[in-house]
């Protein structure tokens, strides 16, 4: 678990579930989960089910419904939301609020951040991960241009972190900025708004990795 051990865990579990294939992930989040920006959702095709199988008992006339893809997520929060894990069947995401990673309107790491950081590279490791993406948001404050670069700089610089502390030459990056898109909370507020301003990390879970999450 890369929670900080100092932090109360509390533990919520969704199910969301993906009723048409290929449909890309909403571009924005409702009741807080995680955002979803385009090229980082990926979706296990449903299971091959035989409608004349007789044991599935069917009444007579009855027919069977489209198959759907039912997607286990799994979201842990530390109590002061300034570290959130999500599990799902196929990714692993860490989400750092900016204010435990930089100084108001900076680029550059504190030295808490460079801890945190390294507990997702351990994770990183465990799950064997050779792909991993790391994505950067802010608030609607300022102008969208400023927020742009803003969290291209952010991800740019968790991604320098995270690559010397991983140490390898074999995984690949990606690494964006987009600004005030994709929030995961309400900009009315600035308890919303702490919550936009982060930093994600995304990697694919490990076939034979368990994951720590509870």
């Amino acid at each position: 678990m890369a929670l900080a051990p100092r932090s109360t865990a509390t533990t919520l579990t969704a199910l969301a579930v993906l009723v048409t294939l290929g449909l890309p992930g909403p571009a924005y989040a409702d009741d807080g989960d995680p955002s979803a920006p385009p090229g980082s959702v990926t979706t296990s095709p449903p299971p091959e089910v035989d409608a004349n199988s007789p044991g599935l008992k069917l009444a007579d006339g009855a027919t069977l419904a489209p198959a759907k893809v039912l997607d286990i997520k799994s979201v842990v929060e530390d109590l002061g939301g300034e570290e959130r894990r999500e599990d799902t069947n196929s990714d692993v995401t860490f989400a750092l609020q900016a204010e435990v990673l930089f100084p108001k309107d900076s680029s550059k790491l504190n030295p808490d951040a460079r801890s945190r950081i390294q507990a997702i590279a351990d994770e990183i490791k465990a799950q064997n991960a050779t792909t991993v993406r790391v994505f950067g948001f802010t608030d609607n404050l300022g102008s969208y241009a400023h927020g742009l670069t803003l969290s291209k700089k952010r991800a740019e610089a968790v991604h320098d972190q995270l690559a010397a502390a991983l140490g390898s030459t074999d995984i690949t990056f990606e690494v964006r900025g987009y600004s005030e898109d994709y929030p995961i909370a309400d900009n009315t507020s600035e308890q919303g708004r702490r919550k936009n301003r982060r930093v994600e990390v995304t990697f694919p879970r490990g076939a034979t990795s368990s994951s720590n999450a509870s």
